[in-house]
């Protein structure tokens, strides 16, 4: 599906002073989401409904409401005995999320489902204020999961109340990203309203100390140290390469050539924009390291790592060659189709919408730290800044982010309480170091994918998908099956 997933937050510390908000690791997340349709996509058939949602779910005082869009497909839907698969939106527009997340539509004929995709507020048509939504703090302040927990249970409770035969059927939570973090938590928060969730790619433990910082970049590093000899060393030696370039205007001039960049850089403020534009390149290609051609973010070829790889394999050549053969790798990315004349490094792969309210969200609950050390990752050294990354948030919106408020909310480690939670990863998906990875009781299950990238799981079946993601989604299936199997035996016990 791509969850498409996402893009997150390193540009913070990526690029200390530059006002770049959202670091590529927390772009990462929003931007697989937000970006237009693949061209290869099938498009699904579904119809589109909108729900009055309450602005503020939790005070009294306000009563505004706005409408949320939710899209249906019942094709293979069964009165009897059939189930509601239910995609808790994340960041971006619905209908991409919908027309990528082809587990669903593949599944639905066998577990007789409905497939219901509702969008999360204050993204694509879903917007609170209108075109207001975005204007400051005061009208982004219902930006929050909790909210958006509560939209999908009113969402839910009208959907049984109001589609005849849909009453009585047990529903399951279904997202990847922060859509899959949304699913695990609705489940946690909303027991009573499904049965179970599957949470792909969804980096719950990502907050606080609950894992090291540097993990999500060191699964970057070990993603191309596999794919190619010498290919994370040459990377990491580009750096420095940069560096002594960047120190004369002349030098400047070469990098600005050698990178075919759209823009002359003229400063050192553009020097570090480069380095984080690149960094980003590095940690999308992480994500969507797919066995076979994609169109996500950029048209890609199939393993587009180790294609990448091919022009990085000596790390000590002059900076001059080191530097074109980075500018071939970069090509790869940024010019797979041919169709590029200069490569911009403002480029982003997300609508501004979608970055702009993830932004916020990173700002306030979503603070995932990052950071590098250059040793056990082909990054520069960074340290994770919690006052510079606040400071730069006050700048931007006038909140202050709260660290520790998901932990709290959620529970981070101590969730063993739960039931009836698939947490799926890939491997090679650096979002895999906040994730749930291992058992946590016979009902709360980690499925690990070890050639899978970002979601690789929720994705349409595909001639080239390795039989270790066949695996995972059989698995998957066979507890879905089992959670509705349960609930109609509790149905029956009660009647």
């Amino acid at each position: 599906m791509g969850c498409p997933a996402v893009l997150l937050l390193l540009l913070a510390f990526l690029t200390p002073g530059v006002a770049i908000r959202v670091p590529p690791a927390m772009k990462a997340l929003s931007s697989l989401r937000a970006s237009p349709p693949p061209r290869h996509t099938v498009a699904k058939k579904y119809s589109i409904h909108y729900i009055q949602q309450k602005v503020d779910h939790f005070g009294f005082t306000a009563d505004e409401t706005f409408k949320q869009r939710y899209l249906i497909a019942d094709e293979h839907w069964k009165k009897n005995g059939g189930s509601i698969l239910f995609y808790t939106g994340n960041e971006g527009d619905i209908t991409w999320f919908c027309n990528n997340t082809g587990f669903m539509w593949d599944v639905a004929d066998q577990l007789k489902a409905m497939l219901v995709f509702a969008e999360h507020r204050y993204y694509g048509e879903s917007l609170p204020f209108g075109n207001k939504s975005f204007k400051d703090s005061r009208h982004l302040n219902f930006l929050t999961s909790e909210q958006a927990l509560a939209d999908f249970a009113v969402l839910i409770k009208h959907l049984k109340r109001t589609i005849p035969g849909a009453k009585n059927q047990p529903v399951i939570a279904v997202g990847g990203s922060y859509g899959g973090m949304l699913a695990a938590w609705f489940r946690m928060k909303y027991p009573h309203m499904v049965v179970g969730a599957l949470a792909a790619s969804a980096p719950i433990w990502h907050f606080g100390n609950l894992v090291p910082c540097g993990v999500f970049m060191e699964i970057v590093t070990k993603d191309f140290k596999r794919s190619g000899p010498n290919c994370s060393e040459t990377i990491r030696s580009s750096w420095d390469a940069i560096n002594r370039f960047a120190r004369t205007g002349a030098g400047l001039r070469w990098l600005s050539e050698a990178l075919g960049l759209c823009t002359a850089l003229t400063n050192t403020e553009d020097v570090q924009r480069l380095k984080a534009w690149i960094s980003e390149t590095w940690i999308n290609l992480a994500m969507v390291d797919y066995p076979y051609e994609s169109d996500f973010l950029q048209p890609l070829p199939a393993w587009p790592i180790k294609v990448v790889c091919q022009y990085l394999k000596n790390p000590s050549v002059s900076d001059a060659q080191l530097l074109q053969n980075i500018f071939q790798a970069l090509n790869v990315y940024y010019n797979y189709s041919g169709q590029a004349s200069c490569l911009n490094i403002s480029e982003t792969t997300t609508s501004s919408l979608g970055t702009q309210g993830w932004s916020y969200q990173a700002c306030t609950e979503m603070v995932m730290p990052f950071c590098t050390n250059g040793i056990d990752d082909m990054f520069e050294p960074h340290l994770w800044n919690l006052g510079e990354f606040s400071d730069d948030c006050f700048k931007q919106w006038g909140v202050r982010p709260r660290p520790a408020w998901i932990i709290t909310m959620y529970g981070g480690k101590n969730i063993s309480s739960h039931t009836n939670i698939i947490f799926s990863n890939g491997e090679l998906d650096p979002w895999s170091g906040g994730g749930v990875t291992k058992d946590i009781t016979d009902t709360l299950v980690a499925i690990t994918i070890p050639e899978g990238a970002h979601h690789l799981d929720l994705r349409a079946r595909n001639a080239f998908d390795p039989t270790t993601v066949l695996l995972a989604r059989s698995l998957e299936v066979r507890h879905m099956k089992q959670w509705i199997r349960d609930f109609y035996a509790s149905l029956r016990k009660k009647h």
